[in-house]
């Protein structure tokens, strides 16, 4: 039986348990469709009523240009190591311990990544006590190497995005196109830069809990 929408909105309606906040993870290769999972559920979800599911991009943890420059990294941003993940990390640790019920509960801010200026926001993403639930989507939440270990352990679930390969790379082209790059200049990054990148995310495929076929759901 093929996987449908609302198969992985019950899913992630079961994992916050006894008033815990849960952490959903959305990981997959650069454009097969994270972020657009990621908002469906949390519109889904939240519906009309009060907020209790929240969106924390791993994006957010891009080193700003100017860090990439002087680490040498700036031609290839988007890889591993253009990351902060042990911050990244940090982040999903204070998200989980957060208890809903303590009295000095806070907000949370996480940071987004603005993409007309291609560079990571502090303080962006508000997430408040009330949260039950967090998706947090990204390439590699399921990378065993480095600070990205820490990640899955923190995760109650991740669930990989399985996307048609001609239409991943076509939509990452046309997001380069779309935010500055020439043509012949979106080839380029993605052939050099994006396809590196996903063979290193398509690796790690086997250590989610569920492989969804993005392009299948119903």
């Amino acid at each position: 039986m093929a996987l449908t929408f609302d198969d992985l909105l019950r899913r992630a309606r079961a994992l916050p348990r006894g008033g815990r906040r849960a952490i959903l993870g959305i990981a997959g290769s650069p454009g097969a469709g994270k972020s657009t999972l990621a908002q469906r559920l949390v519109g889904e979800l939240n519906g009309s009523g009060e907020p209790w599911v929240a969106h924390v991009p791993m994006d957010g943890f891009h080193l700003a240009d100017a860090e990439l420059e002087r680490l040498g990294r700036r031609d290839r941003k988007g890889a591993p190591d253009t990351f902060d993940a042990a911050g990244y990390a940090a982040l999903l640790r204070r998200l989980r311990e957060a208890d809903e019920n303590d009295e000095a509960g806070e907000v949370v801010y996480a940071p987004c990544f603005e993409r007309e200026l291609e560079q990571p926001l502090a303080g962006a993403v508000p997430v408040p006590p009330a949260a039950r639930l967090v998706i947090t989507e990204g390439n590699y939440l399921l990378l065993g190497t480095g600070a990205w270990a820490r990640v899955r352990p923190l995760l109650d679930e991740v669930w990989f995005c399985a996307a048609d390969e001609e239409r991943r790379v076509g939509r990452l082209i046309a997001r380069h196109e779309r935010f500055g790059k020439s043509h012949e200049e979106a080839v380029a990054w993605v052939e050099r830069s994006d396809e590196r990148n996903a063979e290193l995310v398509e690796a790690t495929r086997d250590r989610a809990d569920v492989v969804v076929p993005v392009e299948e759901l119903t």
